[in-house]
């Protein structure tokens, strides 16, 4: 919204299934003017995902090719980093949007285990009372990852699923992960122009 302050974004992906969400995510980031800047964080194994749903070849230019072009406001941050500036609760991150997130990376950071760069980044979140989201991505759930998401939940982090909608009848796949896009930014204070909202 005009006069919003600019926001400052930690995002990751980890290797669970779902890239185009993420690239959709970072789509509508890049074209936001209220995003200042975005430290994005890609495991090992969620690039291995990406090179498989996405076609993605590699690291070089790996934001190029997830959103079309270069953007300046995108840092890229490698996950054994754990110097990273993000590691610092003296960083100030607005908000932190794991998408996807795998049940690994949901256990680490439900049990306080910061190995790399993501969970200390979601550990920082969470003991500076910051917004952190998890896209969180697995079926069927057995009881461990409801207990890491009841964990998760309870230290303040919130569960968002990676469920797309359908009653806005989507045209295509694109649609419904933009959509969703939409609907996490819209939880951390960035609500965007085309996104669908229910009329009754």
């Amino acid at each position: 919204m005009p006069g919003d302050p600019s926001k400052n974004l930690t995002v990751a992906t980890t290797g669970a299934s779902g890239s185009l969400f993420l690239k959709h995510f970072l789509s509508l980031v890049v074209r936001d003017i209220r995003v200042q800047n975005v430290n994005f964080i890609a495991s090992n194994s969620g690039l291995r995902v990406m090179a498989e749903e996405l076609g993605l070849r590699g690291r070089n230019n790996l934001i190029t090719q997830l959103v079309g072009k270069p953007s300046k406001k995108i840092r890229e941050q490698s996950n054994d980093d754990i110097g990273a500036n993000i590691a610092s609760g003296s960083y100030m991150a607005d908000a932190m949007v794991v998408i996807p997130c795998s049940a690994g990376t949901l256990g680490r950071i439900a049990n306080g285990i910061s190995v790399r760069l993501i969970e200390r980044a979601a550990d920082v979140c969470l003991k500076e009372k910051r917004p952190l989201v998890l896209c969180f991505r697995e079926t069927p759930l057995n009881k461990i990852h409801i207990r890491n998401m009841y964990r998760a939940a309870d230290a303040g982090a919130t569960i968002f699923p990676l469920i797309p909608a359908f009653y806005f009848h989507p045209a295509n796949l694109d649609a419904m992960a933009e959509e969703f896009a939409c609907r996490v930014l819209a939880h951390i204070g960035l609500p965007q122009t085309g996104a669908f909202h229910w009329k009754s």
